[in-house]
């Protein structure tokens, strides 16, 4: 979308600028994914979580060529796709298995998107200005809604998913219970 604007703000195509941004935003999802994996998964996810999650990583694994084709089918859609590198950078599986489809899908959508908007602007006879408003409502919206959509990704239980092809959330114990069960298992045992 905001290539779109800058469509409409400077309707002279350049190659190169668009591929700049394409690789621009596939390293920015990259590092999200990284970080997704050393932040969240390593020190605020639970082992319950992390072993629901690894379900989803031999998923990935056993169909790597479904899983490239998403993320080029994702990169051509007006989606934000931050939630989804965060999501799998929670899987620990190889990154560059979705960066290289997702920059060529970028790399082609915003070509598309700036010439789009170079020509709309030309035969429209609107600039960039009078188009911005527009753009900072759908982020704003987007951001909030795919919050949403990753928490209900973290909390789906995805071994029971792939088993019995149903989705139903995850269920965990809270930490003080499994705290709880461990002492009283351990004195027993010293008894």
């Amino acid at each position: 979308m905001a290539l779109s604007w800058i469509g409409f703000e400077h309707p002279q195509y350049n190659p190169f600028a668009v591929a700049l941004f394409a690789a621009a935003a596939t390293a920015g999802r990259v590092v999200l994914a990284k970080l997704s994996r050393i932040i969240i998964r390593q020190r605020f996810m639970s082992e319950a979580s992390r072993a629901n999650i690894e379900v989803i990583k031999d998923s990935i694994e056993g169909h790597k060529a479904l899983t490239a084709s998403t993320f080029l089918f994702f990169a051509f859609s007006p989606f934000a796709s931050n939630f989804l590198f965060i999501a799998y950078g929670l899987t620990t599986s190889p990154i560059r298995l979705v960066a290289v489809p997702f920059f060529l899908g970028r790399l082609i959508s915003y070509s598309f998107f700036v010439y789009a908007g170079a020509e709309l602007s030309q035969r429209l006879g609107l600039n960039g200005s009078e188009a911005k408003n527009y753009f900072g409502i759908y982020f704003v919206a987007s951001q909030f809604l795919f919050i949403g959509v990753l928490y209900i990704f973290m909390r789906i239980d995805w071994k029971y998913a792939v088993k019995a092809k149903r989705l139903r959330w995850l269920r965990t114990m809270p930490v003080e219970h499994l705290r709880t069960v461990s002492n009283s298992s351990d004195n027993k045992g010293s008894r």
